[in-house]
């Protein structure tokens, strides 16, 4: 076994940092989550409100909607929430214990607050910042890089941080170092790790996105993609998976209260990574460790593919995901480093360069056909045909295609980010 001790602990806090429940859609709970803390700093709602973001946050907030608040949608929506919530320990599940009383009041609050909303400059990707004004008292809240990543908290200029950030919170302290990861080592970690410490966690997020998968498939929701899938699959397996992928992308979107297990901070590609594999390993009979082990790789290799892509970017994070799901598909029929990096290369070559133009119903059916390039990924694999290097951006060798996507998605595609958020502002 090559994996050393602190690469294997290495890879196990990865998943636990990534692996975590949010109830909607993140970047509108990202938002609930800092409006809470600044109501709760000040003891009360503020009666001004300014509210700074980066262009990726107010691309994915835009048209989603905001859930608990019975079909609310918008940033503004998502800061009035948050606001009312006022309870900051939830975190990105802030918004799960507001009443049906709370939303009537949402809607009060929101038609008396005075607020401004306006787009940071030269700002990280992912960045929100938040003041709230309350007679002469002024609470400020600044969150970056990361959706529950507390930057600072001042009351009337005093530093009150350490009040809401907690170094040894497994989800705010300094993220374990994600270079650390390559291919190889993650399908012998997948092959070879104890599941002891693993098994709760894997467990939780098979239940919370099989959930909202079925949820999806039973009721219709926004655009209804799942919907639409399942009643013409016929029960094929690789239809079933993309149905079933896009149903749980379908209630998300627009307003289900369902939580999910998020990677790389995003719900969607959570069930991306997710469901396509349960269902395979439903239809051939695969054991719950094959199970477990499966959705590591899938889980892992999603992560991967996306430290080189950014947390938001105009890059579609669901074809990391689809791409890591087809790997995760490959394992359960037998595959190992050699057929999953094939299934690998083949998938992001086929849809890399698909934008992401912000959450919303759409979003289920760009998740169908991200599932549907990991799973031809691995049939090509299978059948022994592949992509090869210097054909489009596919090169030598499983790591340089992934750096290569990751240039086309943080240097190649930043200008294409900037005119899709001027395209969906009307600028």
């Amino acid at each position: 076994m090559s994996l050393t001790k602190e690469k294997i602990r290495a890879y196990t806090e990865i998943l636990k940092e990534e692996l975590i429940p949010a109830m909607g859609c993140t970047e509108p709970i990202a938002i609930s989550f800092a409006a809470s803390i600044v109501s709760h700093a000040l003891g009360a709602y503020p009666t001004k409100v300014r509210v700074g973001l980066s262009g990726n946050i107010i691309k994915n907030v835009k048209s989603v909607i905001v859930p608990s608040t019975g079909g609310m949608h918008g940033i503004s929506s998502a800061v009035c929430a948050g606001i009312i919530c006022a309870r900051p320990d939830m975190k990105l599940q802030v918004l799960s214990i507001i009443t049906p009383d709370q939303v009537a009041e949402i809607r009060d609050y929101q038609s008396k607050c005075s607020m401004e909303i306006y787009e940071l400059e030269d700002s990280l990707p992912f960045e929100i910042i938040i003041e709230g004004e309350l007679d002469k008292s002024i609470a400020f809240v600044h969150l970056s890089k990361r959706h529950t990543n507390i930057e600072k908290v001042r009351i009337n200029g005093k530093d009150i941080t350490s009040n809401y950030y907690k170094p040894d919170d497994v989800v705010e302290k300094e993220s374990t170092d994600r270079s650390l990861l390559n291919v190889e080592d993650i399908v012998e970690f997948a092959e070879t790790i104890d599941l002891t410490e693993l098994t709760p966690l894997l467990e939780s997020q098979i239940n919370y996105n099989m959930a909202i998968a079925n949820e999806g498939i039973s009721r219709d929701w926004g655009a209804s993609i799942g919907r639409t899938l399942y009643k013409n699959s016929n029960g094929e397996t690789r239809i079933l998976a993309r149905a079933m992928s896009a149903a749980g992308s379908d209630a998300r979107m627009n307003g289900c209260e369902l939580p999910v297990y998020i990677i790389s901070g995003s719900g969607n590609q959570g069930i991306t990574a997710t469901v396509p594999v349960c269902v395979y390993a439903k239809d051939l009979g695969s054991t719950k460790e094959e199970l477990y082990r499966a959705l590591i790789i899938s889980n892992l290799i999603t992560i991967h593919q996306k430290t080189g892509i950014g947390c938001l970017s105009a890059y579609c994070g669901a074809i990391s995901a689809g791409a890591g799901a087809g790997c995760g598909i490959c394992y359960l029929y037998g595959g190992r480093f050699y057929e999953i990096a094939h299934t690998l290369v083949n998938a992001v070559a086929i849809l890399s360069g698909t934008i992401c133009d912000g959450a919303k119903s759409s979003c289920a059916a760009k998740i169908a056909m991200a599932v549907e390039a990991g799973i031809m990924g691995y049939e090509m694999a299978k059948s022994g045909h592949q992509f090869y290097s210097g054909e489009g951006i596919v090169t030598k060798g499983v790591e340089n295609t992934i750096t290569n996507v990751g240039r086309l998605a943080s240097v190649g595609m930043s200008g294409t980010d900037k005119e899709i958020i001027k395209i969906m502002l009307g600028k």
